[in-house]
């Protein structure tokens, strides 16, 4: 049997169309992933909106007049969704570090920050993987991580979409609470080393230490059944354990060939990527199975 590498496109596929909107991740659906990444806030009228940074970022936004914000601001909790809407976040401002970062995103002027279920009802068999945006470190920049949880359970129940998402976050608050009301919700659960002495605030308590460094080993302790780390702090080894302990391994966000093909060689189980272009030139490459491509509803072309 062929192995298959999972294969999500991060907020859509950030490295080409504009994050976190519909016009990117359709353009994304017909270029062909397995998943849709991407990031949820609420609005101060509770609604569950695909955006990743709690206020408005002004590397990607302008406002009704065409001009960029100066600024980050205001606060993505503050506005109503119909406030929300007179933003344009189709295009990166030119000559932002964002920029040099994703020289090669097409722009899409008009694009305005979706509400989940916008998204949801793109494709009726695309899987989505939705990262709670909460800060323990800052808990006044959103809702709670029960309430962002409770948000987007309501939302995919009303969609009828809880089979075919993931729930992910670095603040596993929120992912306890889903998990003791639900635990039939497919949970994803982020780490990176770079939270170091912050990770028993972003974890609510447990540490790696307290597992004998092993963070695969902590995620288990969590019901996993999956582990999402920054691609950098991965190893084989830590690979093989995380498979031991009944966990699959989808790190983020890995944008280079040359890492892509290690971590295959690693044995992950997914790729999360901005460029999943090139992650499909790669799995071609490497003799895997690559994502059908889609369009609207339905499978248009193989990949």
């Amino acid at each position: 049997m062929t192995r298959y590498i999972q294969l999500q496109g991060h907020r859509g596929a950030r490295g080409l169309f504009p994050e976190n909107t519909i016009e990117g991740f359709i353009r994304t659906l017909a270029l062909g992933v397995d998943v849709l990444e991407m990031d949820v806030g609420l609005t101060a009228d509770g609604q569950v909106v695909v955006t990743h940074d709690p206020s408005l970022n002004p590397d990607i936004t302008r406002a009704a007049g065409g001009e960029w914000l100066a600024r980050p601001g205001p606060m993505i909790g503050s506005l109503t969704r119909e406030a929300l809407l007179a933003y344009d976040v189709g295009r990166i401002r030119p000559g932002s570090a964002y920029a040099d970062s994703f020289p090669d995103q097409a722009p899409h002027d008009g694009a305005r920050i979706p509400v989940l279920a916008e998204v949801i009802g793109l494709d009726p068999e695309i899987r989505f993987d939705i990262e709670l945006k909460t800060f323990p470190l800052h808990p006044e920049w959103t809702a709670s991580p029960g309430e962002m949880a409770d948000a987007v359970l309501a939302t995919l129940d009303a969609t009828g979409a809880v089979p075919r998402a993931t729930v992910q976050s670095f603040d596993w608050r929120g992912l306890r609470h889903l998990r003791a009301r639900r635990p039939d919700v497919t949970l994803s659960w982020l780490t990176r080393r770079s939270t170091g002495v912050d990770t028993r605030r972003w974890w609510d308590g447990p540490d790696p230490s307290d597992y004998a460094g092993s963070v695969p080993r902590a995620v288990a302790a969590e019901g996993g059944p999956i582990w999402a780390p920054e691609h950098h702090d991965l190893t084989a080894e830590l690979v093989d354990e995380a498979h031991l302990l009944g966990l699959e391994v989808v790190p983020w966000t890995v944008n280079r060939p040359d890492d892509m093909r290690r971590l295959i060689g690693f044995g992950v189980d997914g790729l999360i990527s901005d460029r999943p272009d090139l992650v499909r030139c790669v799995l071609d490459a490497e003799g895997l199975t690559v994502p059908l491509a889609r369009s609207g509803p339905g499978i248009i072309r193989a990949g």
